[in-house]
């Protein structure tokens, strides 16, 4: 995959408000959060998120709005995103129907067998570079995993901050692995039960139907992955 600048997710954080006004911000497991949207690069760290948007909103409309206030990609160049976001020639999804999670794969037991599972193995192994760099800010900064009381305002604001904390621990060669050493500052119990990232999937693509210049560069990426696998 040429000229892939990183990958992004949507990953929710707990929030808490008043009864009045906790409807928007439910999101499908009953529990209250926001619905933040990261993009990292393949070192894991994190070069752009967007915050505040309530839970009940879709991981295709946060990158949305996100765009309409400035997120812009290279022209050239272009994010892996799951199954959640449309297929366009900035946001490379994987083909629908097709073998894609890691644990679908059996530990590498399973070679692809075309061109549509062989970009799907490759997309999954390069994106999961922005589910460890979730996992990690969310081991790192356990308040990302329960509600707290500040204002809305102040709540919104925390996943930014630990992103900015993250990325200069990553500038300063931090280390990950000390991370499971560590006594738990938060109970574990405490956390709030959130959605993962397979939700969405169906609505936001059917509500952003295919786009054929974003399907037509995954195809030809796809074909010429194959051409060369088969040449090995």
């Amino acid at each position: 995959m040429q000229n892939y600048i990183g990958a992004i997710d949507g990953s929710h954080v707990p929030v808490t408000r008043p009864s009045r006004l906790q409807a928007p911000w439910r999101n499908r497991k009953g529990s209250l959060s926001q619905n933040v949207m990261v993009a990292c690069d393949f070192d894991l760290n994190i070069t752009f998120i967007s915050c505040g948007w309530e839970g009940s909103a879709t991981d295709a409309r946060v990158l949305s709005s996100a765009q309409l206030k400035g997120f812009q990609v290279p022209n050239g160049k272009f994010y892996l995103v799951d199954g959640g976001y449309a297929n366009t020639q900035h946001f490379l999804a994987p083909y629908r129907g097709v073998r894609y999670h890691l644990k679908e794969w059996d530990h590498g037991r399973h070679q692809p067998q075309n061109h549509k599972e062989l970009f799907n193995h490759r997309h999954v192994v390069m994106r999961n570079h922005v589910e460890r760099a979730l996992g990690v800010l969310k081991k790192r900064f356990p308040i990302l995993n329960v509600g707290t009381f500040h204002r809305i305002r102040n709540q919104v604001k925390i996943p930014a901050a630990t992103a900015i904390f993250h990325n200069i621990i990553k500038m300063r060669d931090g280390d990950e692995e000390w991370l499971d050493n560590q006594p738990d500052n938060i109970d574990p119990a405490d956390f709030v039960d959130l959605p993962n990232d397979d939700g969405d999937n169906l609505q936001a693509n059917n509500l952003l139907a295919n786009n054929l210049q974003g399907n037509n560069l995954r195809d030809q990426i796809a074909w010429q992955m194959w051409n060369d696998f088969q040449q090995q």
